[in-house]
This record gives structure tokens, C-alpha cells and sequence, in this order.
């Protein structure tokens, strides 16, 4: 092509454009007058919304949306009187049928009734039988596609016709201990649901540089490089002195340095109330020669990260650049020396270059987990999502921020449990997360109002509980509910939750698709659910080749750390592993992108540098060190939706999953009642000996620690950690007596 052929083609670009224009303008105006006319029908008085819905080629609640008059009416609450005669049998079932006090909701529809779901898109796979809320069903049970499976009949139940268990009488409202946000009503909340503009997730056209890495103990002083192993004076370990020794034996290539034991940071932990005070001391002590490192490259960060036991120091001197990182946030090294970490780091930069042969490995898990999910991000031109996944608006992103939480961590106290526990066993989910990335929202989200809701026929309803979504509801635990709470109501206290569990009680709260689908249809009795709000995305698949890759790269690792010959290689597999899982798990976290805090740190007698709305987080008396939230920045990867669906799934699994091949269904609603001592993200603690399956594979059941008793039951986290360690020691003590 010369310039003339470059210049024609360019104005034949410019016609198209200008034609493309022309029809989106025609369209908007096509769809204008549509709307028009809908508005128009709704006038007449015996107009129906499922008659206009398909001559306007629209569903039942667009064209609520339009009139909203054609939905469903909501019932006007009676007058109070001054009296109340004793109730009759018909008024207490009336009574039990009635809505919780609040705005008005749209009952949700009972899912334990086989009801056309949608397809998924791969019936030949396992991952594709598991539904939202955690649970494999059996192929057998998978009749035909848009076929709900089978399930589980309630306990007591078995050989009964179903029926849905009545909302209790009385209704007493949980007190809660914060307000989660709302989306606003009408325009300025459907606003809300535009992605931002010019904002997505595309695959990068440029390949990671790799950053040279050395590995120190800082309690023994050995350092390793590439083959080669030193032994240096570290003095005090100051970050001064620490730098000093390592640039005087490598190389000034070397740009991070992974600190394998002896956590420097934490050298004068004793002059500090908390250890973040202790960290901040140690990164923002002077180091001459040295300055804070600034922004350089758009994949570089600038400044310290000051984390109670991962820190990150980044500093810069010249052009040489340098970064001391804690490896503890790839895995814990649990004793191993530098050299067996440096094998480590290598084994999992081979495995990862199986499925990405470009794999650089980066500062942090989390960093490196986003770097190669971009990378299949599909590319081919006309694909699916080739022009990247657009990312919510800062509004949402907020929203679920907010009322997402992550794991589950609870206590369980007396009475609900024994005084005396006879023993404690602790079931943690093998690589669980990996388990609940098969599909994902994506796309703009739809919000669905109650009104929108109640709209919809059954099978539309049922399927967006089965749809990837994120819902604002009101709950009532249902009458004779005797186990730990299904879903969470906020609690004081930034992104802290709690479970309630007492029968009757109502609260109003935001939770995941498939945790309102758990509560529906599991294994002992519905609860009322009443839908107030909620966000419904298009089922996509954007994080199955990510994590498959992973899986497998997961799987060949354990392999490995069983099966060779050699202690030190296998060591080195066990850890390459668990760096796989970080990389997976810090991954998703990444996705959540948290508002922005920025960190620093300014001398004594200078607090007017401090801009207005910090807030100072520790003083050693020559520095004070604040911080001050950021809001959320214009990150191309921000993916609230992903992290949150994962985690709701993770939840609901952790009550309630059937594994598949075993036809044996497991989880915390499958053991006595008063056996389940506590939660720890995906760990159960039970006084119950279950004889769970286990296969090694992500999601499965491992016991992990048996503790016999009988002994007082644990009242803090803290003691429950305590007897979590003895009860691990306890169960390898048997496994090796057993042998």
C-alpha cells in the first residue's frame, strides 16, 4: 500500500464510520418511538405487560420498567386498631404469609421444585454440573439441557409431597450493626449499571520484563543468587545494612530481594504497641545513598507497602532500583533454607510456561495472577470480548466493595454448643477457590428492581437465582431453624459480618447468587427470601483458562512433591505448589481492587504536611507514618463481580456441596448441629468425625487436624488457633502411627 491507496482508504474508513452513525441514530430513534407506543398501550385499562412484552420484542420487565402500573400491586398494609381479638387459625396463617416491616419485596420463588435453569456451556464437563450454590449433581440427574436437578428432600421429609415452610409469626428484626449502601431509585440508580466509559480488560500487547531475584535469611545471613551461595554480616538488619551487604555481593541487576526467614521488620516489635508500627519504623529508617523508589514504567508501584507481616520496601539509588519482599506472600517457606525457596521459585516458573510460555514471574502473587489472566483474555478478532470486559462503574465497584465480604470467620459459643467439647476436628477445603471460577458476570449488569422481579414468571426468577448476581434482600430464618446461619448480616465494624441463625429473625442484607440460592433449597428447610434489589450479569467463562491452567500446573506440582527422589526437590514441588494456590487466591483478590490507600511518612515537628483527611496509623517519635484513602482508581482490571461471585460460591460450599462421583454430599449443614464449633475462611471445626471423601483435588474435604478430648471449648479466636495447632501435630502424630 503506498500513500495514495493509504488516504482513499481512509476516507472509505471515515464513510463507514459516518454510515454506522446514521443507523445507531436510527436505532435510538426506532427505539424511541417503540418505547412511545409501549408507554401508550399502558394507558389502556386492561393492558398487560406478557401481552405487549413480545409485539414490542422486549421481556415482561422492560416493559414494567416502561409502565411500571402493569406489575405486580403491592398490598396496602391494614390500619393499626386499638385492639387485637384472639387470633384464629386463618389470621395466624396470614400473619406467617405476610412480608417482614420495610420497603416492599418480591417473594422469591421456591427452587427446591425442578424448574428449567439456563444451559450451560459445556454439558460434557464436570465443572459445567456445578451449580451456583456449590452442589455437583449426578449425570444421571441432568436429563435434558434447561433441566433443574434434582434435590435433596428436606430431612423428615422423604416419600411427602413438598411443601414451602411457612414464615414464622412473629418476626423479630436482627439489630444491625452497620447500613449497608443501597443503589438509588429510578434513572440515577439504573445509571449505576453503565460500565465505565473507555475502561476494559484487554489482552496486553507487550511481554513482562523479568526481574532479577535473590533470596536472604536474615537470621543466618545466607544469601542465593542464581548457583550461587553467600554468607554475609548482616549486622542489626537494618534495611541500611541489609542493602549494603547483599550489593556487595551480587550484582546491581538484582532488583528484588526476597527475605525467606527471619522477618527484619519485626527487630524492634517490643517499642511498638502494634507490629504495623514496628514495620513502618524499619522501612522509613534513613538508608543513605538511598531514596524512596518513584513511579517508573506503568508495571512499576512506587513507595512502601506497610503490612503488618508482608511488607514491601521499594527504593531507588540512581538508575538501580530495588525492592525487599517477604516470601511469605508467595508461601510460607516452614523452615526451608534460601536455596530450597530459589528451587522453588524455579519449578513454578517452568510449570507456568507450559500453559504461557511468555510467563514472567513478578513481585507478588497477586501480581503475577493478573499478568496471566490478561494474557487469555481472548484475542482473535470478532471473538467474544476481544475488545476487552468492561469494567463497572466506580458506583458498583463501590456497592461491592461494601457488601461483598470474603471468607467466613465465626466463633460458635455456648449453649450452642457443649461447655466441654469431646474432641475437635478441623476439615479444610482443599484449593477451594479454584473450585468456584467456572462461570462469572459478565458484561454490563441489569439491575432488577422488586417490582422487576415480581414481573417475571417463575422460570425467569428461577433462573436469575441461578445466574451469576448479587443480591439486596430482606430474610426471616425460618420457624424451627436449629443450625449455624446461612447468610450474612452486617456487623459493626468495616467489612465485618455475622450469621444469624435464631428462628424468626429478620435482617436485611446484600449476598451473592449462590448464597440466596443455598438458603432456597437446602438440605433441611427453605427461608424467606424477599428480593428488594439486585444486579443480574450474563453468564460468561472469563476466568475458566486462567484457572484451569493453574489447576494443572497445581496438580503437577503435588505430583512432584509426592513422587521425587530427592528430600529437597521435593520440598520445593510442595512449595511451588502452595505459591500456585497463592497466585489463584491473591489473584481473585486482586480483581476486588480495594480503594486506594496511600502511605507515607513525615518527621515529627512536620504534621502540616499531613493532608487533611489522612489518618496517622504510628509514631516511633522521629517519624510519623499516616495514610489516606485514595478512592478507586481507572484500573483496566477491576473486577469486583468476578471476586465477589467467587466468594459467595466458596460460602455456600462451605455449608452445603455434593461431591459427584461419590454421590455424598458434605459440608457444615450435613453435621449435627452442635457439633460445629467454628469457621475460618474454608476450614469447619467440628466436634463430629465425618468420613468425608477425599481425593486431593480443589474443593475436596482434607481433615487437617484431630484434637481428642474432652476439654473446655475454645471463647476466642486466639484459643482457637491454639488448639487448631495442637490438633494438627495431634493428627500427623497418628498418620505416622498408623503407618
Amino acid at each position: 500500500m503506498d500513500s495514495k491507496e493509504f488516504t482513499a482508504a481512509l476516507g472509505q474508513l471515515r464513510q463507514v464510520r459516518d454510515d454506522i452513525k446514521a443507523v445507531r441514530k436510527e436505532l435510538q430513534r426506532l427505539e424511541a418511538d417503540r418505547d412511545k407506543r409501549i408507554v401508550a398501550l399502558g394507558a389502556y385499562g386492561k393492558a398487560k405487560a406478557d401481552r405487549i412484552a413480545p409485539a414490542a420484542g422486549l421481556a415482561v420487565v422492560d416493559v414494567v420498567t416502561l409502565v411500571p402500573h402493569l406489575g405486580p400491586r403491592q398490598q396496602a398494609a391494614p390500619p393499626s386498631v386499638p385492639a387485637q381479638p384472639e387470633p384464629t387459625g386463618d389470621d395466624v396463617q396470614a400473619a406467617a404469609a405476610a412480608p417482614a416491616p420495610g420497603p416492599a419485596g418480591a417473594l422469591a420463588p421456591d427452587l427446591r421444585r425442578p424448574e428449567p435453569r439456563p444451559a450451560a456451556a459445556d454439558n460434557d464437563t464436570d465443572e459445567q454440573l456445578h451449580d451456583a450454590a456449590g452442589e455437583h449433581v449426578p449425570e444421571g440427574e441432568a436429563v435434558a439441557d434447561g433441566a433443574a436437578p434434582a434435590l435433596e428432600e428436606p430431612s423428615g421429609q422423604h416419600g411427602q409431597e413438598q411443601q414451602p415452610a411457612p414464615a414464622p409469626v412473629a418476626v423479630p428484626a436482627v439489630e444491625q450493626g452497620r447500613e449497608l449502601p443501597s443503589i438509588p431509585a429510578g434513572e440515577s440508580g439504573d445509571a449505576w449499571c453503565v460500565p465505565t466509559p473507555n475502561l476494559a480488560s484487554k489482552r496486553p500487547n507487550f511481554t513482562q520484563q523479568p526481574r532479577q531475584m535473590a533470596f536472604l535469611d536474615t537470621t543466618t545471613g545466607v544469601l542465593v543468587h542464581r548457583d550461587q551461595t553467600a554468607r554475609l554480616d548482616l549486622g542489626t538488619a537494618s534495611v541500611s545494612e541489609i542493602l549494603t551487604a547483599v550489593y556487595a555481593t551480587v550484582p546491581n541487576s538484582v532488583e528484588r530481594i526476597y527475605i525467606t526467614a527471619g522477618d527484619p521488620w519485626h527487630r524492634d516489635a517490643d517499642r511498638y504497641p502494634f507490629l504495623r508500627d514496628s514495620v513502618a519504623a524499619w522501612l522509613n529508617a534513613p538508608v543513605p545513598g538511598w531514596s524512596v523508589e518513584s513511579s517508573r514504567g506503568k508495571d512499576r508501584l512506587a513507595g512502601h507497602l506497610v503490612h503488618p507481616r508482608n511488607p514491601v520496601g521499594r527504593w531507588q539509588r540512581g538508575d538501580q532500583h530495588t525492592e525487599i519482599r517477604s516470601v511469605g506472600e508467595w508461601f510460607d517457606p516452614e523452615g526451608a533454607d534460601p536455596a530450597t525457596v530459589r528451587d522453588a521459585f524455579v519449578l513454578l516458573w517452568k510449570q507456568l510456561r507450559h500453559h504461557w510460555p511468555d510467563v514472567t514471574l513478578m513481585g507478588s502473587p497477586s501480581q503475577t495472577g493478573r499478568d496471566l489472566w490478561s494474557r487469555t483474555i481472548p484475542a482473535k478478532a470478532g471473538s467474544r470480548w476481544a475488545e476487552g470486559y468492561p469494567v463497572m462503574s466506580e458506583e458498583i465497584r463501590g456497592l461491592l466493595h461494601a457488601t461483598a465480604g470474603q471468607g467466613r470467620t465465626e466463633l460458635i459459643l455456648p449453649p450452642r454448643v457443649p461447655e466441654k467439647l469431646p474432641r475437635l476436628v478441623e476439615y479444610d477445603r482443599t484449593f477451594a477457590y479454584a473450585k468456584h471460577t467456572w462461570a462469572s458476570g459478565v458484561g454490563a449488569p441489569r439491575r432488577i428492581t422488586a417490582a422487576a422481579f415480581a414481573a417475571m414468571s417463575e422460570k425467569e426468577q428461577t433462573n436469575a437465582l441461578f445466574a451469576p448476581s448479587h443480591w439486596q434482600i430482606r430474610v426471616t430464618v425460618p420457624d424451627g431453624w436449629n443450625h449455624v446461619g446461612i447468610l450474612p448480616a452486617p456487623a459493626a465494624g468495616d467489612r465485618a459480618w455475622y450469621y444469624p441463625a435464631e428462628p424468626g429473625q429478620t435482617f436485611t442484607t446484600w449476598a451473592g447468587g449462590a448464597e440466596v440460592n443455598l438458603a432456597l433449597r437446602n438440605p433441611i428447610t427453605p427461608w424467606r427470601i424477599e428480593i428488594l434489589d439486585g444486579l443480574l450479569w450474563e453468564s460468561g467463562t472469563p476466568l475458566r483458562d486462567w484457572s484451569t491452567h493453574l489447576k494443572e500446573a497445581w496438580a503437577s506440582l503435588q505430583a512432584l512433591a509426592a513422587n521425587h527422589g530427592d528430600q529437597r526437590q521435593r520440598t520445593a514441588a510442595h512449595l511451588a505448589s502452595r505459591a500456585v494456590r497463592s497466585i489463584l487466591l491473591y489473584g481473585i483478590g486482586g480483581f476486588a481492587q480495594r480503594p486506594r490507600i496511600t502511605t507515607r511518612s513525615v518527621p515529627v515537628g512536620h504534621e502540616h504536611e499531613i493532608p487533611a483527611g489522612a489518618q496517622i496509623i504510628g509514631s516511633d517519635g522521629e517519624m510519623i507514618t499516616w495514610q489516606r484513602s485514595a478512592g478507586f482508581s481507572r484500573d483496566p482490571y477491576a473486577h469486583p463481580e468476578w471476586a465477589a461471585g467467587v466468594w459467595s460460591g466458596a460460602r455456600a460450599a462451605l455449608l452445603s456441596t455434593k461431591m459427584r462421583e461419590d454421590n455424598v454430599s458434605v459440608g457444615a449443614l450435613h453435621l449435627p448441629p452442635e457439633s460445629i464449633v467454628g469457621f475460618r475462611t474454608d476450614a469447619i471445626y467440628t466436634t463430629h468425625d465425618a468420613p468425608w471423601p477425599y481425593h486431593g483435588r480443589p474443593g475436596d474435604y482434607l481433615k487437617k487436624g484431630h484434637l481428642p478430648g474432652p476439654f473446655t471449648g475454645p471463647r476466642t479466636e486466639e484459643e482457637l488457633l491454639s488448639l487448631q495447632t495442637l490438633g494438627r501435630a495431634h493428627l500427623v502424630e497418628e498418620q505416622e502411627a498408623g503407618r
